[in-house]
């Protein structure tokens, strides 16, 4: 009997812990073309590198975030592409490589990814939002914490950015905004 108690309670134990933990599900940037045809939302992307400090930041406190994982999971196609990694990418007909890649380098800087020159990745992390067309919504330079990225998401959420035709409009919106998000 007493086996048995000890069993529900890991049982119980390891539901509730799964249910308060979340990670955002990525998927390759093809997979997520192809998932629009079927069930169009917008892509986000997360260009990082393996050297590169504040990515490793935005990953542990941001991406972490349970709010912000659930958001994404629920809202986006998520992509994690290494700005200087290796992987070749067919995106809207083209095959984008990285042919000066250098494996003994694969920890410290490389050379830079075309995908990442395409859509004119000058600084690590950026965040790149694509709509349900795949096509570039917005491009987020450097470390952002849950909440500061928890406006960019609600933007360009299906297509709410197009409710906004000025800077003004935006201001607006950034001005009122209510967070909700946790901080952890």
């Amino acid at each position: 009997m007493r086996f048995y108690y000890y069993i529900t309670i890991l049982f119980v134990f390891t539901l509730s812990t799964n249910s308060f933990s979340q990670e955002i599900k990525w998927i390759s940037l093809e997979d997520a073309v192809y998932l629009q045809e079927a069930a169009p939302r917008n892509i986000i992307i997360d260009m990082y590198t393996n050297w590169c400090g504040p990515c490793k930041l935005l990953d542990r406190n941001t991406f972490a975030n349970k709010d912000v994982a659930k958001y994404i999971n629920d809202n986006f196609y998520a992509v994690k592409f290494n700005a200087e990694g290796n992987d070749v990418v067919n995106f809207k007909g083209y095959t984008f490589e990285n042919p000066n890649y250098d494996p003994a380098r694969a920890n410290r800087r490389n050379s830079s990814h075309q995908l990442s020159q395409a859509f004119r990745i000058q600084a690590f992390p950026t965040i790149v939002f694509l709509d349900k067309s795949s096509n570039l919504l917005h491009k987020l330079r450097g470390y952002k914490t849950p909440k500061q990225l928890e406006v960019y998401l609600k933007l360009f959420t299906d297509e709410n950015y197009k409710k906004y035709q000025s800077q003004e409009d935006f201001n607006k919106f950034f001005e009122s905004f209510v967070y909700e998000f946790g901080s952890k």
